[in-house]
């Protein structure tokens, strides 16, 4: 029985006889098998995944979340392989991957959702839950969330049997741009984030930004703060496509072009620097003083999104920028502005200064006590280990609170 392929690319037919056919990742076929008429079925050949070139740790484009995900997983077929998620993530998105060949939910690790779950206690229900399942150095940990699951199952697969092999599937834009790319792993301890950790690539980053149509505003809103950031530090082109993007009314195509550059951006600074010994400390705008704002909000009970604290943070560094380096106040004003319509403003008083400046001295860019920043001169002009007195950092806590009212 001969059967023939007729095979569609831009609705011009053409014909082959093969057994099979794989179009690349801009090319749109459709396959039709007709023999016998009355047999006819059709099929969609799923795209490559686009591969982003990137050169510390592998990351692709998904065109099918599940095939995909197939293909990277092939060579774990005969290992055993874990998935660490969260409540929400396992609800929304793990159904995506569980008929997968080698994927079960008895080898699905399920945590608490939100930062306040990175701890010790939860990293060290994975390490048991991994030797309940039977993993050993060989094993395959495959973590499917936003930054908790990605930042908590890296150091998991870091420390297991001193380093297993793990894949990052970020769910959220804050994590497709920032925390599954770039080696960083870790949790909290003693209300300081990322206090304990280690620096270990993951195989494989595997991004679907159709998975950010079930986030809400906030989450994504709050992802695309590390995307200004990122921009703030490449060109002014790219900061004002970025600061022109509608983030409230998004166009999604135009969103997974600008992922792509953002995450193209922070591999290329990885590269230089995978250990954060020099130009690595650049991706730190905005967080010494945002990772305070983020201290400072969970010790009152009133956690933030990491996002929205880079956003703020990133307000009052530039600010000390302009004093430090000659920044344009221009630009911080506009910033200031940008930040108050979108992220709204972060509550604090001047008697909480103290502790603010306090939570800084933990920051881990510091050297010999003294409060280093990274800062710019201009935009994609980038100044690390700028140090600043306690008198003009709380003139930078002033100057915020002074645009939030």
């Amino acid at each position: 029985m001969t059967y023939s392929y007729f095979i569609f690319y831009d609705e011009i037919p053409t014909y082959r006889f093969r057994e099979r056919v794989e179009r690349t990742k801009r090319d749109k076929f459709k396959l039709y098998v007709s023999h016998p008429f009355e047999n006819i079925r059709i099929h969609v050949l799923h795209s490559i995944m686009q591969s982003l070139h990137t050169q510390e740790t592998d990351v692709y484009l998904a065109d099918n979340l599940p095939d995909d995900l197939e293909q990277l997983i092939e060579p774990y077929k005969n290992e055993k392989i874990f998935v660490l998620t969260d409540k929400n993530t396992h609800r929304h998105c793990f159904p995506q991957i569980s008929r997968i060949g080698g994927i079960s939910e008895e080898r699905c690790i399920i945590t608490g959702s939100g930062d306040e779950y990175k701890n010790t206690e939860t990293l060290i229900s994975v390490w048991q839950k991994l030797v309940e399942g039977g993993a050993n150095r060989h094993a395959l940990l495959i973590n499917l969330g936003g930054g908790m699951p990605c930042d908590l199952g890296g150091f998991a697969a870091a420390t297991f049997k001193r380093g297993i092999a793990f894949i990052n599937i970020p769910t959220t834009l804050l994590a497709q741009v920032d925390a599954s790319v770039g080696g960083k792993t870790g949790i909290n301890f003693m209300g300081y984030k990322n206090e304990i950790g280690s620096f270990m690539q993951a195989k494989h980053v595997l991004v679907d930004t159709t998975l950010l149509k079930t986030l809400d505003q906030p989450n994504l809103i709050s992802g695309f703060a590390e995307m200004i950031k990122h921009a703030y530090l490449k060109n002014e082109a790219l900061l004002q496509r970025t600061l022109d993007f509608d983030i409230l009314n998004p166009d999604m195509e135009e969103l997974s072009n600008l992922v792509a550059e953002s995450i193209k951006i922070k591999d290329e600074v990885v590269t230089a620097d995978p250990f954060e010994k020099n130009i690595r400390k650049a991706l730190n705008l905005g967080h010494t003083i945002g990772h305070a704002f983020e201290s400072f909000a969970l010790k009152n009970n009133r956690p933030v999104l990491h996002g929205y604290a880079v956003a703020w943070g990133m307000v009052a560094e530039l600010y000390l920028a302009h004093i430090k380096l000659g920044f344009s106040i221009k630009l911080v004003e506009e910033l200031a502005s940008y930040t108050q319509k979108i992220y709204g403003s972060f509550s604090y008083s001047k008697t909480d200064f103290d502790y603010l400046y306090d939570t800084m001295t933990h920051d881990k860019k510091n050297q010999a006590g003294r409060i280093n920043f990274t800062l710019l001169r201009a935009v994609g002009d980038i100044a690390i280990n700028t140090h600043c007195e306690k008198d003009e950092i709380i003139e930078a806590l002033n100057y915020y609170l002074s645009h939030q009212e």
